[in-house]
């Protein structure tokens, strides 16, 4: 006989103290409910927005990027680098346990694609062409993220 699995088997803390316990399928129906419609499409069904467009690209902020869907913080703006490819880029997540990676077979080619440890939601990819230290280069859709600035965050 073989019990159920519910979220409680399943809870797990990162290494920064945050719960990355899987949400529930209710949960992530909630969450979802008050997405755009650009953001379910890139989030929920691994969609990409137009290069150049998002609205973080540009943004100099300080603080933290959060997934748009769940809250958990991502990556931190002193990871931000400029890599000219029209989304935003990073060389280092937040914790390494809060982004999750995926072979993304899509599109005629092989890539990495990165979600939301948490929810699922998908971010971007990952290439290794990054700049140092880690030679990564996160590349993420702006209407995946939220920005917490340093001043807000909790």
């Amino acid at each position: 006989m073989t019990l159920p699995t519910t979220n409680a088997d399943k809870s797990r803390v990162s290494s920064t103290g945050y719960d990355l316990t899987p949400l529930a399928v209710e949960e992530r129906d909630r969450l979802a409910a008050s997405l755009t419609p650009d953001e379910r499409r890139v989030l929920l069904h691994q969609g990409t927005e137009p290069a150049f467009c998002g609205g973080l690209l540009g943004n100099k902020e300080v603080g933290v990027y959060a997934c748009r869907l769940c809250g958990l913080p991502l990556f931190r703006s002193a990871a931000k680098f400029e890599s000219g490819t029209g989304w935003p880029s990073f060389y280092q997540s937040f914790d390494p346990d809060h982004v999750a990676v995926r072979s993304d077979t899509s599109h005629g080619m092989i890539r990495d694609e990165i979600v939301c440890a948490r929810c699922g939601g998908h971010l971007g990819h990952v290439f290794p062409d990054g700049p140092a230290p880690t030679r990564l280069r996160y590349c993420l859709n702006s209407v995946s993220l939220a920005f917490v600035p340093v001043g807000q965050l909790g």
